[in-house]
């Protein structure tokens, strides 16, 4: 125990040590108080008797704290300076980031690269994206790790489990992507786009979303034109293993294919943080105007929905409605859209998925209807049995069908089986009862035949006899 101790000083566990790993591999720069949040939820709901927040918090994040402490003397974390509010930031080392990559099962090149000024400024964009992807998540607690705390904590506990559920899990998420242009994953070029969060939850529903936080200090150009970076890179082909040349982001991350109506690109979602002085509503339709060349699709009016092939689904909505209302609530903006929905209905396009139910659902039953046709007029062709009447069977009506080979052929094609059989055994019948007769025939021919011979022979003995008396 004393050299455990002795090589990790603040008495972190193994599971501790690896939380921090996996939180600090995923965002890059967090607090302490942000890893516990997502790592150990219950804490939240634990030490609520505590004089003040501060002291709450105090307790709830020291053994995470402490876990970064022993990874720091092992030299896998650093200090990343201080929020604005106050808090000490952690960041991974290069190590670190080696580390982390293995826990998450990720190659180095996923890992994605550090944020600007991470542990400088106050970090308030880091910040912002971090409470993204908390808020995305919504971590639950174990209401089994928080029995015995007073009625008020467990009942708080209950309400965030039985809230509805986040997106995905930790694995995830990952920040900081670079977006080539040009150049590789690794090395990309100069124009290349870096998405603030990209997360992947097919069993979600959200094959692939990219994510751009801000907080409301950039100018709105600066924001569309990031857009043009993220079409560009949406563009860019490559050939992949297989030879056969596809989009770039393809190759690396998975998607619906591309039916015949449309092809989309994947989806960004744009959430804002009030904290500067630019009014995040005035953002987002500002923003919108902006990138209309990108978003906006063209009404099918045969369908009576908008096509967006080749455009970008821009979502958007403020840190604050997504930590009360979660990505289920409905309170993204689809741009072009003239009312907010939940997040899977906002990347949608439900009216595009409603046309083609009906396209496959109007396919299916001329399908049926052809089936139907098909057999009616196959029916109508089925061959009757001559003596009793019924209809061929589908065998029957196969077996009489067979021409090449002489041993298959039917003796009575025109009968039903059953017919054929008592027809077989009658024709073998009336064989059998001619042989019999023919039998018979030949053995009373046989008879007269020796009954004349015997007859002719006592005639000529006769003669012999009277000739030799004289």
């Amino acid at each position: 125990m004393a050299g455990k101790r002795k090589e990790n000083e603040a008495g972190s566990s193994n599971d501790l040590r690896a939380d921090v790993l996996r939180v600090l591999g995923v965002l890059k720069v967090a607090t302490a108080d942000q890893i516990q949040r997502l790592s150990s939820p219950h804490l939240t709901y634990r030490h609520t008797t505590k004089p003040t927040a501060a002291k709450q918090k105090e307790a709830r994040t020291a053994s995470h704290r402490a876990a970064v402490n022993d990874l720091r003397r092992h030299g896998l974390a650093v200090d990343g300076g201080r929020t604005r509010g106050g808090e000490e930031t952690r960041l991974l080392t290069k190590d670190g980031l080696a580390a982390a990559a293995i826990d998450l099962d990720r190659e180095p090149e996923e890992m994605g690269g550090m944020p600007k000024s991470a542990g400088r400024s106050g970090a308030s964009h880091p910040m912002t994206v971090n409470e993204t992807v908390i808020a995305l998540i919504r971590p639950k607690p174990n209401l089994d790790l928080v029995a015995g705390e007073p009625a008020e904590a467990i009942a708080a506990a209950r309400a965030a489990v039985d809230a509805p559920d986040g997106i995905g899990t930790l694995s995830s998420y990952a920040t900081e992507v670079a977006l080539p242009v040009k150049g590789t994953w690794k090395n990309p070029g100069i124009g290349s786009a870096r998405a603030d969060v990209v997360l992947t939850a097919p069993q979600a529903g959200v094959p692939l979303l990219f994510i751009e936080a801000d907080n409301c200090t950039e100018e709105a150009v600066l924001i569309a034109a990031k857009f043009d970076k993220y079409a560009r890179f949406f563009r860019r082909q490559e050939k992949d293993t297989d030879g056969i040349e596809k989009p770039l982001w393809r190759t690396r991350w998975s998607a619906p294919a591309c039916d015949e109506y449309e092809r989309v690109h994947p989806p960004v979602l744009l959430v804002f943080h009030q904290v500067g002085q630019r009014s995040a509503k005035s953002q987002m339709a500002r923003v919108a105007d902006l990138t209309r060349h990108h978003w906006q699709g063209r009404w099918h009016p045969q369908g009576g929905f908008h096509s967006y092939d080749r455009c970008i689904p821009i979502v958007a909505t403020t840190l604050e409605e997504l930590r009360e209302h979660g990505p289920a609530g409905p309170v993204f903006w689809r741009f072009g859209r003239d009312h907010r929905q939940p997040l899977l209905d906002a990347i949608g396009n439900a009216r595009r998925d409603a046309y083609l139910a009906r396209r496959r659902q109007a396919a299916r039953q001329e399908e049926q209807h052809r089936a139907e046709r098909e057999a009616a007029q196959r029916e109508a062709r089925r061959p009757v049995c001559k003596d009793c009447g019924r209809k061929f069977t589908d065998d029957r009506w196969e077996a009489i069908g067979y021409t090449r080979d002489w041993s298959n052929r039917q003796s009575h094609p025109l009968l039903c089986e059953n017919c054929q059989d008592r027809a077989v055994a009658a024709e073998q019948a009336e064989a059998d009862e001619r042989e019999r007769q023919e039998q018979e025939q030949e053995q009373e021919q046989q008879r007269l035949r020796q009954e004349a011979e015997e007859q002719a022979a006592v005639q000529r003995a006769g003669g012999w006899l009277a000739r030799f008396r004289t």
